[in-house]
């Protein structure tokens, strides 16, 4: 399966009824904190584009494995 981007993995993990940037923010937090490995890319502050994310991430070119987000949520639910 193909990488997601932050904003794809939220919309997975909500579904049809979830919070999307809630579910963003929290998987934010997980990148920034190790808990969840992804390939980051962070706006300069000037860029920005939406709502901003901790560490300035960049939802949309930020690359999550689906494995990685898989081994997350098994964690998470630990």
């Amino acid at each position: 399966m193909a990488t997601l981007n932050l904003h794809q993995a939220a919309q997975q993990l909500a579904g049809t009824s979830g919070d999307v940037h809630a579910l963003e923010m929290e998987l934010a937090h997980a990148i920034e904190h190790g808990e969840l490995h992804a390939n980051v890319k962070r706006w300069a502050t000037e860029q920005w584009e939406g709502r901003q994310l901790p560490g300035n991430i960049n939802r949309l070119e930020t690359w999550i494995d689906p494995g990685e987000l898989a081994r997350w949520e098994q964690a998470k639910a630990a």
